[in-house]
């Protein structure tokens, strides 16, 4: 399919509603508000198609750029592609959703969102957490190098209060996955995210705190530790 031909289908398949929703979420013009379900057929027409991927990811269209990350072959990526792609990711449905979740098939993968989490970039630091934590759900745990994930706790704890908001809903995130996806340092995650718990609640008792510690434990009650996705990019 031709470039033209794909924001025809995008702008048939979207509704002002879904493009209302996302607005809220944080995108922007230009988008058509494509719901997923809606990108589905497209991607079956298409499979992979890397000129296309690019073509549309460039266009800024939000749901051309979500398309995008769908039918994109990540082996032919670059790691400079991936820093051209969070350059333009302006907001979290693209840097964690899009451009973290392909990263996640790359050989660099850990390499590279171990460099984003310490830019000092709120989105990209964002989408290196999220990045860490899609392949932490996906993957083995013989794949990781263990101290690096301890590096990251360690991280958390020392920096969590200080960190932007959309970095620290991607800790968050990543604590969850290593509570329940990574068996090694099950037990560390879930005693740190008590412990930040804790921390949130004497700052604020009024706040509503993220439910990392009941998502782990409810994980624990219905014996669903060590789960993991067997796709990702949808």
């Amino acid at each position: 399919m031709k470039l033209e031909e794909v924001l025809f289908e995008l702008e048939a398949a979207g509704s002002e509603r879904t493009k209302k929703t996302y607005i809220r979420n944080g995108a922007h013009e230009p988008l058509f508000g494509c719901a997923i379900k809606d990108l589905n057929p497209i991607v079956k027409k298409i499979k992979h198609d890397n000129d296309l991927a690019f073509a549309l990811y460039n266009t800024g269209n939000y749901d051309a750029m979500y398309l995008a990350g769908m039918i994109v072959d990540v082996k032919k990526m670059s790691r400079q592609d991936f820093e051209d792609w969070i350059e333009k990711a302006y907001f979290f449905m693209l840097s964690d959703f899009v451009v973290a979740v392909c990263l996640v098939e790359a050989d660099f993968n850990l390499e590279l969102a171990e460099e984003w989490i310490t830019s000092g970039d709120e989105l990209k630091m964002s989408a290196g957490w999220s990045t860490f934590t899609w392949t932490l759900e996906s993957t083995k745990d013989n794949y990781f190098n263990c101290e690096q994930i301890k590096r990251l706790l360690d991280k958390i704890e020392r920096e969590f209060h200080g960190t932007p908001g959309r970095a620290k809903n991607a800790m968050n995130a990543f604590l969850i996955s290593v509570g329940i996806s990574y068996l090694p340092l099950h037990e560390r995650a879930y005693t740190l995210a008590k412990k930040i718990l804790e921390e949130i609640i004497q700052q604020d008792p009024k706040c509503k705190p993220p439910g990392v510690v009941a998502t782990i434990e409810n994980a624990i009650a219905k014996k669903k530790l060590g789960f993991k996705r067997n796709y990702l990019r949808c």
